[in-house]
């Protein structure tokens, strides 16, 4: 049994807890990974990936239809945090709800199984178009789930001046955190 003292002036107290509380921070989650989908819709986590994750995330997971014909899987801890400021949103708002709804629609807990496996619903495989190749793309605090073949039409529909596009998009991010010009 773990616990804490704490001297509150005239008042000591005590907090235990009966298991070991763990405070992982979520890494940056980096890389392409193909894999392939088995009949029954599920994929082998790659333990390059499954490494990046903190102990506390490499067993436990979400999945949601992303915003593009995709899916995203959440490590079960930031999915925490996501449904924490979605549940903080005013839902006297229409807008509000109705993006509550579509954002939730189809999510789904996963478990990796004792062969490192994860099985992907079979609503959310027809979403993504996705039958037998996948790639999971890893970025920030997710991986993005994508049918093989509409990942590859994707990224050949690079902008022409990919330059633009960053000065465009960062350039804003830079104006308003305050930081300065890397370029």
């Amino acid at each position: 049994m773990w616990g804490k003292v704490v001297n509150c002036g005239k008042k000591l107290s005590i907090f235990t807890l009966s298991k070991p509380f763990v405070l992982s921070a979520m890494k940056n989650l980096l890389g392409e990974f193909d894999c392939k989908i088995d009949a029954k819709g599920r994929f082998m986590m790659p333990s390059a990936l499954r490494r990046q994750l903190g102990p506390g995330d490499q067993e436990r997971f979400v999945v949601n239809r992303g915003f593009e014909k995709n899916l995203t899987l959440y490590p079960e801890s930031e999915w925490l945090k996501i449904s924490r400021e979605l549940n903080a949103l005013n839902l006297y708002n229409k807008k509000n709800r109705e993006f509550v709804r579509y954002f939730f629609r189809g999510a789904t807990d996963l478990r990796i199984d004792a062969a490192g496996r994860l099985l992907l619903p079979g609503s959310l495989l027809q979403y993504g178009g996705i039958d037998r190749e996948i790639v999971l793309f890893a970025y920030g605090n997710r991986i993005e789930i994508w049918a093989k073949q509409a990942y590859e039409h994707m990224m050949a529909n690079e902008p022409d001046d990919f330059s633009a596009l960053a000065e465009e998009v960062m350039g804003k991010a830079m104006q308003s955190s305050g930081g300065e010009d890397v370029s």
